[in-house]
């Protein structure tokens, strides 16, 4: 059973964020498939990182694969122990026959990816402006046709008092605290804002030099942000992972929507639960 819900999650990711679009230095697709046929319900759990909690929580709920957002091996292994506390918990995956699939920057960059959810919560509908990709398009191999670009660039139709935009930032996001950075100018007068930058997780390296009033992203450098805010720029940044949480139920659907039309049901995959981790959070806490 565990092996015919892989392939099934596998195909279905693959529909819905073509690993293909992955950054050349990133690690997608399976990352770990367990050896054991787990036994019970067809259960996959979507979190974004595979933390001791949430594999608690998975061993609990009895789930079958695990779609971990950022990708659980990334640099190369010399060893598996139980002294490192992730590799520990891959053991333990495989041990009870839970298999870890990856998607991380292909999710980014795809049409309708993390990039896009998190562009479109900066306008009350579709009409207030226009998002673009931030960098070169990528295309279909077979089609020729877009399939996603890195980072997006939202354009405006009106400028909006950079206040407004922090409000609409923080709803989306549902944080109740984020850090801006405002370019001197700023200080002088209030700020508008018609031109976003935008990178999901760390965003610095993609977005310092692009022509956008406003870099929004997880997290920067220090430097990053004084070049940013030097250069006139306005930065904010949510911490890394709550750029890409809230995600996590709308790929629930997208996931859930696949397998039910997936092929493999007729192989003896039967009904099929994704569920959203409720232990994975952000690592990092105001207080």
């Amino acid at each position: 059973m565990s092996n015919i819900l892989l392939k099934s999650v596998s195909s279905a990711m693959e529909r819905i964020a073509p690993l293909r679009l992955a950054e050349k230095w990133d690690n997608v697709g399976v990352l770990l498939e367990s050896p054991i046929q787990r036994k019970g319900p067809s259960r996959v759990l979507l979190t974004i990182d595979l933390t001791p909690s949430v594999l608690a929580e998975s061993l609990a709920k009895e789930t079958s694969v695990i779609v971990s957002y950022h990708p659980t091996i990334f640099k190369p292994l010399k060893s598996l122990t139980l002294s490192n506390p992730l590799q520990t918990s891959l053991l333990q995956c495989a041990a009870h026959g839970i298999s870890v699939y990856c998607p991380h920057t292909s999710l980014d960059s795809v049409w309708g990816g993390i990039n896009d959810w998190l562009a479109e919560g900066l306008m009350n509908s579709k009409d207030d402006g226009e998002i673009r990709a931030l960098l070169g398009e990528k295309l279909s191999p077979t089609t020729g046709e877009s399939e996603g670009a890195e980072g997006r660039l939202v354009i405006l139709k009106e400028p909006i008092a950079i206040d407004v935009l922090e409000k609409r930032i923080k709803t989306h996001l549902k944080l109740s605290q984020i850090q801006v950075a405002y370019p001197d100018t700023a200080r002088a007068r209030p700020s508008t804002i018609r031109s976003i930058a935008i990178c999901a997780g760390s965003g610095g390296s993609m977005l310092l030099g692009t022509d956008a009033d406003l870099y929004f992203t997880g997290e920067m450098a220090h430097h990053e942000v004084l070049a940013a805010v030097g250069a006139g720029k306005h930065v904010i940044l949510c911490g890394h992972t709550n750029t890409e949480r809230g995600y996590l139920p709308i790929l629930a659907a997208k996931l859930l929507k696949e397998l039910r039309a997936s092929e493999l049901r007729d192989q003896g995959l039967g009904d099929v639960e994704v569920i959203v981790s409720q232990n994975d959070s952000h690592p990092l806490q105001f207080v």
